[in-house]
């Protein structure tokens, strides 16, 4: 059974995370201790919150650096979820301009309406529209639902960064990657069978 990491820096919802991982078959460690980051075979980086705050507690305990050296030197799988996915960027713009940890080239900007009908923060079920291939996806089909809740979204440097997009405002970016390095904007923990699959396709990385 393998080890997953996740990163406890006070701004996630790590019970309904321990709890799926659990389910999909991996031991779920909930830590925020450098040692026991580093003997895990995967690492989640959740998040429920603003930007600014984020990164700030992620500094404070030292994990910024722990993450770049777990994930960009050691190449472990990790996995951003909706605020953890923004936090990958080069910049956030949420709470004041504020440098993130720059694992995947973008900044993250305000979801903005396109439609009289749009509502921000946008909550609940929508499609997640594939572009690419991605192990993450294997066995779920392109145009899936998963479960969403922000205002914000990841805005790539590069276009080649983008996995999937979503239909709303614009077309935000909902899954990205970078080698071993993903993030997804959704909820995969509170997805249902897709998400799990999802998490379970990330245990076999």
């Amino acid at each position: 059974m393998k080890t997953v990491a996740i990163l406890d820096y006070g701004m996630g919802n790590l019970d309904s995370v321990a709890r799926a991982v659990e389910e999909c078959g991996g031991n779920p460690l909930v830590t925020e201790d450098p040692g026991s980051i580093a003997k895990a075979a995967s690492i989640i980086l959740p998040g429920v919150g603003a930007f600014a705050d984020g990164m700030r507690e992620l500094r404070a305990r030292g994990l910024d650096s722990v993450l770049s050296e777990e994930a960009v030197e050691k190449k472990i799988p990790l996995l951003g979820i909706c605020l953890g996915m923004q936090l990958l960027a080069r910049k956030g713009n949420e709470g004041g301009e504020t440098e993130g940890l720059g694992l995947i080239g973008g900044e993250v900007r305000r979801l903005q309406p396109d439609t009289p009908e749009a509502r921000i923060p946008h909550i609940g079920w929508n499609e997640v529209e594939l572009e690419c291939s991605c192990p993450l996806f294997s066995g779920i089909p392109s145009n899936t639902d998963f479960y969403f809740v922000h205002s914000y979204h990841f805005y790539p440097d590069r276009d080649e960064a983008v996995v999937a997009r979503t239909p709303y405002c614009g077309r935000f970016a909902s899954c990205i990657q970078r080698e071993n390095i993903f993030g997804v904007q959704f909820h995969p923990e509170k997805s249902q069978r897709p998400g799990l699959t999802l998490l379970r396709n990330f245990l076999a990385l």
